[in-house]
């Protein structure tokens, strides 16, 4: 009878000790959260490239941009300082592994093989490529079969889905990579290639700026489709899941739209960065 009083409170104890157990576990997780580090130490430390028009610097040697705002607002709504950590766009997944900074907001298209590497939110913006082009080498080209032949030379920024989109849709022709995108237009307004894949606008606003030189074979329009989205650590449900209702908030509210018409569908901002 005294085995069975013992076994008895044993059952007892290890069912008021268990939602003891649990809540322990969920408080040590959540303290893990990047989400309460960013809170507690009042910083969210963004990681970026420059693109243009979604990072760039103004006239003042400042950052502005789509991004910049997007970051700057989300930091706003955490009720933290943001800090900007500009980085190599082909060294920037690895920068966010070792904890250089606390989340990519520049522009990242969401691919599978980056999400096996790190978490992302829910799609906040999609982009496409497009391709601004030499009147020199590719005068009178229009259409993207145009420049899929070995004598012609297209560039692109490393590391980017506009680098594998002008492999995979221009496999015949010769690719050539740059660390950002200025050195990659630079080859196409010397003349040392034919055209520049890119996301949009970029493409637009350079084919206006050098209008004597540049043109756009695909008359503006883009040729992919892709979803953007932050980037995080993987092992962070917290910081996941208020991303993504940071995201739903405010497309549903309209500030999200509202800023992108502004750069991406106006030239309000130019007098800025010129």
């Amino acid at each position: 009878m005294k085995t069975h009083r013992i076994l008895a409170l044993l059952l007892i104890l290890t069912f008021c000790a268990a939602p003891l157990l649990a809540s322990d576990v969920r408080r040590e997780l959540a303290g893990q959260s990047t989400l309460e580090q960013v809170i507690d130490s009042n910083r969210l430390r963004v990681g970026f490239s420059t693109f243009v028009p979604w990072a760039m610097k103004n006239k003042q040697g400042e950052f502005t941009g789509f991004e910049i705002e997007v970051a700057e607002r989300l930091a706003a709504d955490m009720g933290v300082e943001v800090q900007f950590v500009p980085t190599k766009w082909s060294g920037i997944i690895p920068a966010l592994l070792t904890g250089k900074f606390d989340i990519i907001i520049g522009g990242m298209g969401i691919l599978p093989e980056r999400n096996l590497k790190v978490n992302f939110s829910t799609p906040y913006e999609f982009t496409g490529m497009s391709v601004v082009a030499g009147k020199k080498l590719a005068g009178g080209h229009a259409s993207l079969a145009a420049f899929n032949t070995p004598d012609m030379t297209i560039v692109a920024r490393i590391g980017t889905t506009a680098a594998a989109a002008a492999k995979k849709f221009l496999p015949n022709a010769q690719v050539r990579l740059f660390d950002d995108e200025g050195q990659a237009l630079q080859e196409v307004l010397n003349g040392r290639a034919a055209a520049m894949v890119s996301s949009q606008p970029f493409p637009e606003f350079q084919s206006i700026k050098y209008a004597d030189k540049l043109y756009l074979p695909l008359a503006g329009k883009t040729f992919t489709k892709e979803p953007i989205g932050f980037a995080l650590r993987k092992g962070d449900p917290d910081f996941l899941n208020f991303l993504n209702n940071w995201i739903l908030v405010r497309q549903s509210d309209g500030w999200l739209q509202e800023r992108y018409d502004y750069w991406f569908t106006t030239q309000d901002w130019k007098s800025q960065v010129e």
